[in-house]
């Protein structure tokens, strides 16, 4: 298979994506893999919705926590915080005050940075766990759309009292956007900057991403002449509600596909981050089968039946069936969203099909070198 074939399947296997599933108004798709001369920039919409174009920004949802852990490495690099030190080093104590009780213990000074990087910390998530008594914040964000959240302390604050803790920290695996909102705090209280800038300043500047930024807390350095891609839950257009205001360091990212494939590769190219704090952010703890979580990293990693090894590859993935991953078998990066919330494995399943063409023409290239 040439590259101009596979660069066809992929973009025919988008289209069947959207095509099939009514819910999926508008879809965007990167593949790109200079070894095997793939560079695959799409976008695809349904009809009786608004034009999509490739170089949309779009909410990248939890994708935004590898953002947050790779500006946690940089401030690790210059000696401004280091993933042993306990979060009470840093924040305040009514902040603080029962955070974390669990079995009837105030396990809150055991908590460690690296503990709210891969999600061991025991804390709630103030997102997906549902309170004993009263609303949860998926059924606030989509039933009071004028729901405004004033800060992510807010948020913390209101995940206290309603929310459980899960286990004494480091002793599991909890996925925490809770967690996530105090790793922002606590780099904001480091740097004496607010989080967006410190954004900005160590990533979006560097590396030139221009049309990215974090939702209502900055712009990007670059007005881009296509709107916002809209982000859908069912049939409902939640794009524009002040309710998603819950959205922070660990899911507020809005981006291009281009401007994060520009992230990835410095990634992958020991560019923006020293290897020996790389190295450290591999602190694997299991996510689901076949699925580990380090700092802000996720991989799938082979597993008899449940995952191919073929598959596998590091990055992260959102709810809305957003993904940003490499794949070291090809040298690809595979970027892309559905727009859709509770999409994310669907957002899965369209990566993995797009790795099963360029293995095809991984392979169909390997027998035309040894035919020569």
């Amino acid at each position: 298979m040439k590259a101009t074939e596979a660069q066809s399947r992929i973009s025919d296997l988008l289209k069947r994506t959207v095509d099939k599933d009514p819910l999926i108004r508008n879809a965007y798709l990167l593949v790109h893999s200079a070894r095997l001369g793939i560079h695959s920039h799409l976008a695809a919409g349904s009809e009786n919705n608004p034009p999509v174009h490739a170089e949309q920004p779009y909410y990248i949802a939890s994708v935004s926590k590898l953002f947050a852990s790779v500006l946690c490495g940089r401030l690790a690099d210059r000696g401004l915080i280091d993933f042993e030190d306990p979060i009470a080093r840093f924040l305040d104590a009514e902040l603080l005050r029962g955070l974390h009780v669990y079995k009837g213990r105030d396990r809150t000074s055991e908590i460690l940075v690296r503990h709210l990087l891969n999600h061991t910390s025991g804390l709630h998530d103030f997102v997906e766990d549902k309170p004993a008594e009263g609303p949860s914040m998926i059924n606030i964000t989509l039933n009071e759309p004028s729901r405004l959240w004033q800060s992510p302390r807010e948020l913390v604050e209101w995940a206290k009292p309603r929310l459980k803790t899960h286990f004494t920290p480091g002793q599991g695996f909890h996925y925490s956007d809770t967690g996530y909102h105090l790793l922002g705090l606590i780099m904001e209280q480091v740097t004496g900057k607010p989080y967006h800038e410190l954004l900005r300043h160590f990533l979006f500047e560097p590396l030139g991403m221009k049309h990215s930024y974090l939702s209502r807390y900055s712009e990007p350095m670059e007005p881009n002449v296509h709107p916002m891609g809209r982000l859908y839950s069912r049939n409902t257009d939640i794009t524009q509600y002040d309710s998603l205001s819950f959205m922070y360091a660990g899911g507020g990212l809005v981006s291009t596909t281009e401007d994060q494939l520009k992230f990835m590769k410095a990634l992958v190219g020991n560019e923006i981050l020293s290897r020996g704090t790389f190295e450290r952010m591999k602190d694997w703890a299991r996510f689901f089968p076949g699925i580990d979580y380090g700092y802000g990293l996720m991989r799938f990693k082979p597993m008899f039946l449940l995952m191919p090894g073929k598959y596998s590859s590091w990055g992260n993935a959102g709810s809305t069936g957003s993904f940003l991953f490499y794949h070291p078998a090809t040298d690809a990066y595979l970027i892309g969203s559905l727009n859709q919330f509770r999409y994310n494995r669907k957002g899965i399943k369209l990566m993995f099909k797009a790795i099963d063409i360029l293995l095809q023409c991984d392979r169909a290239r390997a027998r035309e070198k040894t035919a020569e």
